[in-house]
């Protein structure tokens, strides 16, 4: 269904010391640079981060957020982790379980240093 995944970052050396060892948990390597932005390829997806071409002010998106499918609790709890040893915020609540009408999930949220909403998501 996507081709992609993209946000904005204002700093790219900052965003590559957070995304970096946020990806590693999920298996990613090292991003690939390619000028203004840098892209992360794992099983068949792609998550990216760039500074906006057309020059004005990165965002991020108000009720928006990018979750990442995680194998284990463990490996989301690893996750959220190195993002906030990276430089991220929790939020949301606490990583845990939660139950709902999607069923039982281990949920992690963490907002990346330039705003964006991020969940590393385990479904039970």
């Amino acid at each position: 269904m996507f081709s992609h995944i993209m946000v904005g970052t204002s700093d790219l050396a900052r965003a590559k010391k957070f995304y970096d060892p946020l990806m590693a948990t999920l298996g990613a390597g090292p991003s690939m640079v390619d000028g203004h932005r840098m892209f992360y390829m794992h099983n068949g997806g792609v998550f990216a981060v760039s500074e906006p071409i057309n020059g004005e002010p990165c965002t991020h998106a108000n009720g928006g957020t990018i979750g990442f499918a995680c194998s284990s609790p463990e490996q989301a709890k690893a996750w959220h982790d190195a993002g906030v040893a990276a430089g991220g915020t929790s939020c949301e609540e606490p990583p845990g379980v939660r139950e709902g009408g999607m069923g039982k999930m281990y949920l992690a949220y963490l907002r990346d240093p330039d705003g964006n909403k991020l969940c590393a998501l385990h479904r039970m």
